[in-house]
């Protein structure tokens, strides 16, 4: 005899373990009945009591179950009108997901009736489909939210004292063969001791985890023998997916993922999510009904205004949430607040953030979304980032987000890219980024550390790949190496591939460390793509979105390349550490130091003069020089206090000769040290000085830093 149905409460949302019993709620505004479903935990096909939901306050449906418990296992057929022409599309044949759930166990079966539809019919998304989906879905799990946190809190690291690490939860332990083979690839695995130590060397304070919410692998991957790696392809917006779990997904994926943030935190190590708010795994209206589209079609998604059969896409993916309506905005808060108030999250990166911006048509700044977040007393206080775009028309937004946003600077990767490859025509755009892009976003009030600076992401070539390839190889991907963005690289390193000559490979490596140099040497918050420091190569594919294998997994066996290529970039991330001007809170004002001739931020020729206008304005010139003055006015600390450093003069070199570039006289008392020269590494030898007014060799294709050493 199944327990008796209590009228229980419409808050929260979800299922809600009390000790007792359980409390369900459901959001629908146009169904006309909603049954709550229980399957046997130890056979998750066996339905074993079914409960009709009458009670319904403010188009909440809800109960109380006394006795249902961490483990049970749920989902709910909701009944209302099939009228996809009209945007209606109830199914009570499908079994639905709880979009509350906070945890999932078992997967989608594409050979199961998951479509409300009759695939293959004439007309066939206005066709009904009775068949019952339950063995191909999903079951939405009670789980035990308590949880012993102990003194875990957030370490709050000041954005300018930020180093951001993308990395994907499977790839970055799948192979590392240094812990126990059962946290690899796990949340686990990324709390274990060799990746902490690893983290701590390369002075990462935050590590951007790719998507970590339930995700469901596409049918067109599954049949080609693939799978959705990357994640971008939500089913719920608060469960942690089980596939990261090395312990159970009947909750232990939720314990496991806070255990994970709470070693992380105890290294100082934020985390910060990739979350995909701006579409759902259910596609258009040929997608399965697994969720919100069987719950109230047209609440939760955008529809085509005079013809709601169809579905509005601003991403490419089939579908867009609709973020006029007050549930679906009530559903992205609650999800964020959940994952910052109960998971310890320390700040999210919003995939193509422009879709969320959408009330109309038009990228708005001022929407309901960015007025909630403003508004809101926890996520106003989280790191919060942008991709500033998406593939709807006026969907590139990079520098118009507002107050409290940083941005992923697209313009930052793309101009450093081609600066380095010897373009012509971008000295004045590389200084721009070097200097924090004041003209992205002063106006808007915000800070150099509002850009967040990379060269490569798990978007594209990996930092190898970039100086190895003159074109894209996506062909392990199925799709004709037609996927991916074509990118024209030239980079005059040679022949293609990831092992050449010497010749060749050294100046692979020198182009690599050029690129992640100047990411560390610019204003604004540097994103290391994980693995790069690694040297992974993903032999050319620049579009590893479905690859869970080799190409994608972190190779921790490194050759002498990668260990070259660690030691550099833990070098280089302890320089910038050592040196404020290289952190600095505030845009550069260009005020005179102390009476001098020398400013806060000087440029230079190679002659060691200043730049001029019609410098800036040359196509040919790819050699400059930049001095950062340590003493830096109106720099100070969390105390008030001022914060000065050592004078560092910076010198790039893009030409494919080397140029000797003069030290003008007066820029330093004394004489230049020399720090780093991208062709030999960092300078340890502390007599390798250069006297002010003096020349030094910047090497073809080369960096140089120097430093103020007095008298």
């Amino acid at each position: 005899m199944s327990p008796k149905l209590q009228p229980g409460r419409p808050y929260p949302l979800g299922a809600t373990w009390d000790g007792e019993g359980t409390n369900f709620a459901l959001y629908s505004e146009h169904a006309e009945k909603v049954d709550l479903c229980f399957y046997n935990p130890e056979n998750p096909a066996e339905e074993t009591a079914r409960h009709a939901l009458r009670e319904v306050t403010g188009y909440v449906r809800h109960g109380y179950v006394e006795g249902a418990c961490p483990g049970q296992l749920y989902g709910y057929r909701v009944s209302g009108p099939y009228k996809p022409e009209s945007g209606l599309r109830f199914n009570p044949a499908k079994l639905l997901v709880d979009p509350y759930s906070k945890a999932f166990s078992g997967a989608v079966d594409w050979d199961a009736p998951v479509f409300g539809y009759i695939a293959g019919s004439d007309e066939e998304d206005l066709s009904f489909d009775d068949r019952d989906s339950a063995g191909g879905v999903p079951r939405s799990v009670v789980i035990d939210q308590s949880f012993d946190w102990e003194n875990d809190h957030h370490p709050r690291t000041p954005w300018h004292h930020s180093v951001i690490y993308e990395t994907h939860v499977k790839g970055i332990t799948k192979k590392l063969e240094t812990i126990a083979e059962e946290q690899r690839g796990t949340y686990l695995g990324i709390a274990s001791e060799p990746v902490l130590r690893h983290l701590k060397n390369l002075g990462v304070t935050a590590v951007e985890l790719l998507p970590v919410h339930e995700f469901v692998d596409e049918h067109h991957l599954i049949q080609r023998g693939l799978s959705n790696y990357w994640g971008y392809n939500s089913l719920s917006f608060f469960a942690p997916t089980s596939r990261y779990s090395g312990t159970g997904d009947r909750g232990q994926q939720v314990q496991e993922f806070k255990q994970m943030v709470k070693a992380l935190h105890a290294a100082g190590i934020e985390v910060i999510l990739d979350v995909v708010y701006n579409h759902t795994c259910e596609g258009n209206e040929l997608g399965p009904t697994l969720s919100f589209r069987g719950i109230d079609n047209p609440t939760y998604y955008r529809l085509v205004p005079d013809n709601p059969r169809y579905y509005m896409d601003y991403t490419g993916t089939g579908n867009s949430p609709n973020m006029r309506h007050p549930q679906v905005l009530k559903l992205i808060m609650d999800s964020l607040r959940y994952w910052v108030q109960e998971m310890h999250v320390d700040g999210f990166r919003f995939d193509l953030a422009a879709t969320l911006a959408r009330e109309l048509h038009d990228v708005d700044r001022l929407s309901a979304f960015f007025d909630i977040i403003h508004q809101d007393p926890v996520i106003s206080r989280v790191k919060l980032i942008a991709e500033p775009w998406d593939v709807g028309e006026g969907g590139y937004q990079v520098g118009n987000f507002p107050v409290l946003w940083t941005e992923w600077n697209g313009d930052y990767r793309d101009t450093v890219r081609r600066f380095w490859r010897g373009d012509d025509g971008h000295v004045g755009s590389v200084a721009s980024r070097m200097a924090g892009s004041s003209d992205l976003y002063e106006e808007t009030g915000r800070r150099p550390y509002a850009s967040i600076n990379f060269v490569t992401a798990h978007d594209g070539f990996s930092l190898r790949d970039l100086v190895s390839y003159n074109e894209k190889h996506n062909e392990a991907n199925g799709e004709d190496n037609r996927d991916g963005a074509n990118e024209n690289l030239s980079w005059n390193c040679g022949v293609e591939g990831p092992t050449n000559g010497d010749a060749i490979n050294e100046l692979r490596e020198r182009q690599a460390r050029n690129l992640f140099s100047l990411l560390f040497l610019s204003q604004g918050v540097p994103m290391i793509h994980g693995g790069d420091e690694l040297w992974h190569t993903k032999l050319g594919n620049n579009n590893t979105y479905c690859q869970d294998n080799d190409l994608s997994w972190y190779d921790w066996s490194l050759d002498e390349a990668g260990e070259r290529m660690v030691q550099f970039a833990v070098r280089m991330a302890a320089f910038r550490r050592d040196n404020p001007v290289l952190r600095r809170r505030k845009f550069f004002l260009g005020r005179r130091i102390r009476g001098t001739d020398i400013r806060d931020i000087m440029w230079l020729r190679a002659d060691g003069q200043e730049m001029n206008e019609e410098d800036w304005e040359s196509s040919w010139l790819r050699c400059i020089g930049v001095l950062l003055a340590g003493d830096m006015p109106g720099e100070t600390n969390h105390k008030g206090e001022s914060v000065t450093g050592a004078t560092l003069l910076i010198l790039l070199n893009a030409y494919h000769e080397p140029i000797d570039f003069k030290l003008g006289d007066g820029l330093v008392r004394g004489k230049w040290s020399m720090r780093l020269d991208t062709r030999r590494g960092f300078i340890d030898d502390t007599n390798e000085t250069v006297d002010d007014g003096g020349t030094v060799q910047v090497g073809e294709r080369t960096l140089l830093v120097l430093s103020e050493s007095g008298d």
